[in-house]
């Protein structure tokens, strides 16, 4: 969990029944059911966003999970799902309860691309969540016709969230 020392994450994970990393793997985990579905799991000591320089290197400040499944489609639904399945109930109802304090793309930018009758063309769509322990990122690449097939969720530390905020702002 963000917060914790790399040393008390490195545990979680490889006890984990999900994760079940492989020989190599401690804080970046890929699982692979078929060329269609792909699944990883990544703790951090970096916050997410653009690349910066850390002071404390032994406590995880974010993690990742991505999927990719072109198969069934990838859904906030689904990464909620994952996030319930691999953090549990607690993590899972303080994500649920955390207030949006960001969406892209605005409903503003998608209404003046349906009166200019522009195609939208692919889009990440995404929120940001703040709740009472920690805060959330998901995404979802979603193309312009048919469903998405990439999506990820990361759990950051609560501080780190207007750095991440301000860089999805201005890209």
């Amino acid at each position: 969990m963000p917060g914790q020392p790399t040393e008390e994450v490195g545990a979680w994970i490889k006890a984990h029944p999900t994760l079940r990393p492989n020989i190599g793997e401690r804080f970046f985990v890929q699982k692979t059911d078929t060329a269609a579905q792909r699944f990883s799991f990544q703790a951090s000591v970096l916050p997410p966003g653009k690349v910066g320089f850390t002071q404390d290197s032994s406590k995880i400040r974010s993690e990742r999970i991505a999927m990719y499944d072109a198969i069934n489609g990838m859904t906030f639904e689904r990464l909620q799902e994952s996030l319930r399945i691999i953090y549990g109930l607690d993590i899972y109802q303080d994500f649920k309860s955390a207030q949006v304090v960001y969406e892209y793309p605005s409903q503003s930018a998608i209404n003046s691309a349906r009166f200019a009758k522009t195609p939208i063309r692919e889009a990440l769509q995404g929120q940001l969540r703040v709740g009472d322990r920690y805060a959330y990122w998901m995404e979802v690449a979603q193309p312009r016709e048919g469903k998405a097939f990439t999506g990820q969720m990361t759990i950051l530390l609560k501080s780190d969230l207007d750095k991440l905020k301000t860089e999805l702002q201005n890209r």
